[in-house]
């Protein structure tokens, strides 16, 4: 069975969180959190943050030994932008995006039947 979270509307850009998604993706949902408790960047905490919702999801849900489920989607896609405009030389204006991103994570057990 797979249980998911997902935090939308970040506001990082994905491209800052997807190379933590990379590195998380088919680890154990404890070596995942491992991986990224250590690594100093902002990327991380909000990857961290949306995995240790999809563990309590599975736990909430009666999965057992939440640890060892693997990550199997870990994905960070872009979402909308703030567009602002910042006045440049000779009367021209030059847009400023400020990006969000939406943050997936699935994790999987074994099936029980």
């Amino acid at each position: 069975m797979e249980y998911k979270s997902t935090h939308r509307f970040a506001r990082i850009s994905a491209t800052k969180v997807r190379p933590f998604t990379e590195l998380v993706r088919g680890k154990s949902a404890g070596e995942g959190l491992d991986l990224l408790r250590f690594v100093p960047n902002r990327g991380a905490r909000f990857l961290e943050k949306v995995l240790r919702t999809a563990m309590a999801n599975a736990e909430q849900s009666g999965a057992r030994n939440v640890e060892s489920l693997m990550i199997k989607d870990a994905r960070a896609d872009g979402g909308p932008m703030f567009k602002r405009l910042q006045p440049r030389a000779r009367g021209m204006a030059f847009i400023i995006r400020k990006r969000f991103s939406h943050i997936h994570v699935g994790i999987e057990g074994p099936d029980i039947v």
